[in-house]
């Protein structure tokens, strides 16, 4: 379990996130919404153990951040907005590439497999003719390669197309209902929210995201 208790962060004598509190159970799909500047990366950050918090505490079932910072980062897989692969390199080159830096050792297999789960098989080719579609599945096969027990996206399926879209999707939902991880992702997309999430985090105080999905019947709560 994912457990975050009145967690505040501030730069300065701005605070972004003020007492902040909720836990995400193994298994569960989590969405964060909030209009932009609202705190919703800067939540990721401090959930993969990027950013410090000001107040608070947040715990990985018995690991505590800030404490077990090690331990907690071999559980978790981080997926940045912006895409971070070698585009020079073959997507064979870079998941050997990032094997390498990896918690754990992987076969090329395994890698191989890790990109066939979710509909990659472009193995030769030179990401830089890859679609922003198949970069963005790269770039989550990547953080897959640990195997990490939370998965933390930052828009994940942002401006890509519709098919890889809801292939990223399905293979997110596979990763919590099949293997227990816990998934959290920012996202603008509403539609993909009420498909995916169990429920759904709302940071800020813009009342919009919070009635449009009470109104589609989804769990939400005001952080």
């Amino acid at each position: 379990m994912l457990k975050v208790e009145s967690l505040t962060k501030a730069y300065g004598k701005k605070e972004v996130l003020r007492d902040v509190s909720f836990e995400i159970k193994a298994g569960e799909v989590v969405g964060l919404v909030g209009e932009n500047g609202a705190g919703k990366s800067t939540m990721l950050h401090i959930l993969a153990t990027l950013l410090p918090v000001s107040k608070g505490n947040v715990t990985l079932d018995d690991l505590q951040y800030g404490i077990d910072v090690q331990k907690v980062r071999k559980r978790i897989g981080f997926v940045p907005q912006d895409i971070a692969v070698w585009d020079e390199f073959t997507v064979e080159e870079n998941m050997k590439f990032f094997e390498k830096l990896s918690w754990v050792n992987k076969s090329p297999e395994a890698c191989r497999q890790l990109c066939l789960d979710m509909m990659l098989d472009r193995w030769k080719e030179k990401t830089q003719s890859l679609s922003g579609g198949m970069k963005r599945k790269l770039n989550l096969a990547i953080s897959l390669i640990h195997d990490p027990d939370v998965l933390l996206l930052d828009e994940p399926t942002v401006g890509i197309d519709l098919k890889s879209r809801t292939e990223i999707g399905n293979h997110l939902l596979k990763l919590a209902k099949n293997e227990g991880k816990i998934v959290i992702y920012t996202s603008h997309d509403m539609d993909e929210i009420k498909t995916l999430c169990d429920r759904v985090y709302c940071i800020g105080e813009d009342p919009f995201y919070q009635e449009l999905l009470e109104k589609s019947g989804k769990k939400v709560k005001v952080l």
